[in-house]
């Protein structure tokens, strides 16, 4: 119901920063909230940030806190992830995802395809 496109992944030296954005369509008026998560080599996936359809409540990863920001648009349709002093081990590929609830289908979440993030000298 929910489809979801990351963009804004690459390649930067250490210290550097990205800006993810991810522009949501289909069902938007159905979104509650929409998280960052990120799967590295070899690591288990993360959950890196949460922010509510309000956008006054987010969470982070102790990983990524004072580094990382989440935010999203009035509009609700695109959310941003800004990354800061970026490390080599938040190298990983960055997926969007977006819960959604409605009456007939109830809690749900969407995933988007991903976007590469590679922190490297």
């Amino acid at each position: 119901q929910v489809q979801l496109v990351e963009s804004g992944g690459g390649l930067v030296q250490p210290g550097g920063s990205l800006r993810l954005s991810c522009a949501a369509s289909g069902s938007i008026r159905s979104i509650v909230a929409m998280d960052w998560h990120r799967q590295a080599p070899g690591k288990q996936r993360e959950l890196v940030a949460t922010i509510t359809t309000s956008g006054t409540n987010t969470n982070y990863a102790d990983s990524v806190k004072g580094r990382f920001t989440i935010s999203r648009t009035g509009a609700k349709n695109t959310v941003y992830l800004q990354m800061n002093s970026l490390k080599p081990e938040d190298t990983a590929v960055y997926y969007c995802t977006a819960r959604t609830y409605d009456v007939e289908n109830g809690f749900m979440s969407s995933w988007g395809q991903g976007t590469q993030v590679t922190v490297s000298s």
